[in-house]
């Protein structure tokens, strides 16, 4: 049981800021990302998106250029579904370098993702 000291504080607190809510309503427009033109993944999104998703973590691009022709793969995995062929001198940005693998976009296909680090080098500026 109550105390009447805590009875009444707990009702002061609760005219101050009023009854206490029991839902809520978001505003603004859902938006449509698709993973396959938009670097974003369940862990891992492009930081010029972080304005219309959210993800536990942003990452800025880092420019990279393909030295040698590689393929651009759906998934990490060496045998997925090949996305498009990438030849060498095309500038990919970075977002993630793991296992071997990258994953980015290719700005001149607007694609998004995997292709074997050892394909890519560094911008020599």
């Amino acid at each position: 049981m109550k105390s009447s000291a805590s009875l009444s504080a707990s009702q002061s607190s609760q005219s101050l800021a009023g009854p206490p809510r029991r839902s809520f309503a978001l505003s603004g427009h859902s938006v449509e990302i698709d993973p396959r033109y938009n670097a974003v993944r369940r862990d891992l999104a492009d930081v010029r998106l972080a304005d219309r998703v959210f993800a536990p973590h942003y990452a800025a691009p880092v420019e990279m250029v393909i030295a040698r022709a590689t393929d651009l793969r759906v998934a990490r995995e060496s045998d997925s579904e090949v996305l498009t062929a990438l030849g060498p001198n095309v500038v990919f940005e970075v977002f993630e370098l793991a296992g071997g693998k990258a994953w980015g976009k290719a700005p001149d296909c607007g694609l998004v993702g995997y292709l074997d680090e050892s394909a890519l080098t560094r911008i020599v500026a």
